[in-house]
């Protein structure tokens, strides 16, 4: 006869993925006499996996012969001396195991179990502890710790593990991306989505979570919130890629950003980068999956809050961060259809950009070569010599190994005849220009040229990602820009990822063996903004609800602001102005005869009238130098004034609050 508990212990190791490296040092610890190590620590979110591993181990122990003790940290009194009371075999019968789930329900024993209880164990006793948290810094940093403590932070199923995982649930292939995209690996949600079944998937075409799911997920996953308003910080960081004290402040304003951003940091599937807090996939799915379900208008109006700051800062943000802003606000709308054609957010190829260095020149050379020929390989050498500066180089953030570069050109008005000679395709570009609408002596074009990733080559990836959002960054603070050019060797294939947001040019110039398709936007009829919003609602399921954003009869406050916002940097070049949405508000519409220049006018009066009130003085200044000056960047308006330009930013943000302000109530009102 075969126990229901052995049978029990056999279906959990049959159903046991990964995790191998843990299992095993616990097993020679068993053998060992004394154990080592003899304490062992498992942390992570929740869903990871450390209550089955825990299970999995205790089933070791018993094979082997042990005594157990099992407690679980939600229900373990504050009183030590309760706590000794439930775990008293081990510190009576030698070889006990004693094992501690859910260890930050106590968390406040820590100091106790590690330096009174722990010592006083039996011969050869060990202990397995679990939390979310990770161990008291005083566990790690103790020097009698070495050999004894082993801490593993559990990690999401490999691609492989959760493959193999929903392979042998039935669930069919063709949605199997889908679950795992969601799932992100986490093995809770994966187990759950398994746990369907085959009976569960119907006829759907895309697999999405059931109510009942996501109310388990959210109780493994995230647990309790607090308030209203932590839920809200949650929120944002669902749909945010990357989520900072000052994004919180902006879309939440009257919040406690400090106090919500210290309590998401320490959220344990909350991973802190450079950029900000970036949760855990499984959590930021399932937080956003419940939110649109539950309350699909919040959600619509949380993204909006959302895409309105990134628009924001893509202006005032500091050069180096404008293409971060980019890159976010395509991830915000990253369930597009277009988005999806030509984007991805694939974490396995993280890669971070860095300007060519010198010592950079042979690899670079040698990728050009491998993968668009010789004649490729010299233009890039002559593009090289001539903007250096206009070259990033790409190194994998696991390895530092260099994998891939790109070469976004700058080339002013007239076409240098040597730039013509050496590169066709600079050429092609110059032709179209000139064959539509030719770019003027003091206007240039932007030209993403090279995009080489041998291992990628011309697919999307986070290479192609990063170098659209620095192109995207760059158009929208450059001065005089009057085309960007994208250049692809599949032109077929791209011309079909980017229609409706790139026009094809038709041209097909040569290079070697290789033809390329050239793909342009007239930056003098659309502005960045408005072509960013239009290419990230060109699918229905990402456009926002609501009246449409710039339209000539429903500006919200929002929109109107950003309209103006958009108009400031084109009022030195009246056909850009002209294209403008501030073009198409009621402000505009009052204006008689040519009111492209009565609205510049208008604008240039408005800004000066801020010096009217003594708290405007410096906001006038800081407008003026920044946006009629000529000055080419925010660095060189804050020069000007001989401000730092932390300074300067400041007065540039009041004034641009106090003109908008001041111009809507034109707007609501009518008159001036």
């Amino acid at each position: 006869m075969v126990s229901v508990g052995e049978r029990l212990r056999s279906a959990r190791v049959r159903s046991f993925i990964g995790r191998d490296e843990q299992v095993q040092l616990f097993t020679r610890a068993l053998g060992d006499e004394p154990p080592e190590p003899f304490a062992f620590m498992l942390c992570g979110p929740g869903g990871i996996g450390k209550s089955t591993l825990l299970r999995r181990l205790a089933d070791e122990a018993r094979t082997a012969g042990r005594a157990l003790v099992e407690l679980d940290g939600r229900f373990v009194s504050r009183d030590p001396v309760d706590f000794e009371r439930a775990a008293g075999r081990f510190l009576d019968v030698p070889g006990t195991v004693l094992f501690v789930d859910s260890f930050e329900h106590c968390q406040w024993l820590d100091s106790w179990l590690w330096y009174q209880f722990l010592p006083r164990g039996a011969d050869n006793a060990m202990v397995v502890v679990a939390g979310r948290l990770r161990p008291p810094t005083h566990w790690i940093a103790d020097p009698a710790c070495a050999g004894l403590l082993y801490v593993t932070e559990l990690e999401p199923f490999s691609q492989d593990q959760a493959q193999s995982l929903l392979a042998a649930s039935d669930i069919q292939p063709e949605l199997r991306d889908r679950v795992l995209r969601f799932t992100g690996g986490n093995p809770l949600a994966l187990s759950l989505a398994a746990a369907a079944g085959p009976a569960g998937w119907g006829r759907e075409e895309m697999w999405a979570p059931s109510a009942d799911m996501l109310r388990t997920l959210l109780a493994g996953l995230i647990g309790e919130v607090p308030s209203a308003a932590h839920r809200r910080a949650l929120e944002v960081a669902a749909q945010a890629y990357s989520t900072s004290e000052e994004l919180l402040a902006a879309v939440l304003p009257d919040e406690d950003a400090h106090q919500l951003f210290a309590w998401l940091r320490d959220l344990p599937f909350m991973e802190s980068t450079h950029r900000g807090l970036h949760p855990h996939d499984a959590a930021r799915e399932t937080l956003a999956a419940d939110l649109r379900w539950r309350a699909p208008n919040a959600f619509v109006a949380m993204r909006r809050r959302l895409a309105d700051e990134y628009l924001r800062l893509l202006r005032e943000a500091p050069e180096e961060r404008g293409w971060t802003v980019t890159d976010e606000l395509f991830y915000l709308f990253r369930e597009g259809k277009t988005l999806a054609r030509l984007r991805t957010w694939s974490r396995e190829d993280e890669v971070h950009d860095r300007p060519l260095q010198p010592e950079d020149l042979d690899t670079v050379l040698r990728m050009a070569e491998e993968t668009e020929g010789t004649a490729s390989a010299e233009i890039v050498r002559y593009w090289a010599r001539r903007q250096p500066q206009a070259f990033s180089v790409y190194r994998l953030v696991s390895t530092g190994r260099m994998v891939a570069f790109t070469a976004r050109l700058a080339l002013s008005a007239p076409a240098d005849p040597e730039d013509l000679a050496a590169d066709p395709v600079v050429a092609a570009a110059w032709k179209y220009a000139e064959a539509t609408d030719p770019v003027k002596p003091g206007e240039h074009i932007g030209i993403s040229r090279f995009s080489i990733y041998p291992e990628r080559y011309q697919v999307p990836s986070r290479v192609i990602d990063l170098s659209s959002s620095r192109a995207h960054a760059e158009s929208a603070r450059a001065r005089g820009r009057a085309y960007g050019f994208a250049v692809f060797q599949d032109a077929q294939t791209w011309g079909e990822r980017v229609a409706g947001t790139l026009d094809d040019t038709g041209e097909r110039p040569r290079v070697g063996e290789h033809s390329y398709g050239v793909f342009a936007v007239d930056w003098r009829k659309v502005s960045v903004e408005s072509w960013l919003l239009r290419f990230l609602t060109t699918s229905p399921e990402s456009a926002p609800s609501g009246p449409p954003a710039f339209s000539p009869t429903a500006f919200s406050r929002t929109s109107f602001d950003q309209a103006v916002r958009e108009a400031l940097p084109h009022w030195r070049d009246p056909a850009a102005f002209a294209a403008c949405a501030l073009a198409r508000t009621r402000l505009a519409a009052d204006l008689a005869e040519d009111p492209v220049e009565q609205l510049r006018a208008l604008l240039r009066r408005s800004v000066d009238d801020l010096a009217a009130d003594p708290r405007g003085v410096r906001a006038r200044e800081a407008l003026t130098a920044g946006y009629f000056s000529g000055a080419p960047t925010q660095e060189a308006a804050a020069r000007r004034l001989g401000l730092p330009y932390g300074t300067y930013r400041r007065h540039l943000r009041q004034g641009l609050d106090l003109l908008c302000e001041a111009l809507w109530q034109v707007e609501i009102h009518g008159g001036r």
